[in-house]
């Protein structure tokens, strides 16, 4: 399993922006196998699919945030991205950074984003 860390997660007014980071520890070889997503969970809800990246550089997003957000990786800073726009309240959540390699999935610890005036 790969060290997954998030940050820049934080308090944005409705209309912000918000950029996420997760950062592997990994080789860059391993790194670059992984496809990497971005998940979150709302208070009281249950976890959600946001975003993925494959290896191949395939991506796919949740329908609630197309056209909004961005997810993008770096190979050789191994770290994916996250790029929030025109944010919501109903996006606030604790957001986490996922790899996964054939059935093997590892975890970040979380970032919260709360999106409120």
């Amino acid at each position: 399993q790969v060290q997954l860390a998030e940050s820049g997660g934080g308090l944005v007014e409705p209309g912000g922006s918000l950029s996420l980071s997760c950062a592997a520890s990994a080789s860059t070889i391993i790194f670059s196998s992984y496809d990497m997503g971005w998940y979150r969970q709302a208070p009281g809800k249950e976890s959600e699919l946001v975003a993925v990246i494959t290896s191949g550089g395939t991506i796919n997003y949740a329908d609630s945030v197309k056209g909004r957000f961005s997810i993008s990786r770096d190979n050789a800073k191994m770290t994916v991205y996250l790029q929030m726009n025109s944010l919501k309240p109903e996006d606030t959540a604790v957001y986490y950074c996922n790899a996964q390699w054939f059935a093997i999935h590892s975890w970040g610890q979380g970032t919260r984003v709360t999106v409120s005036s």
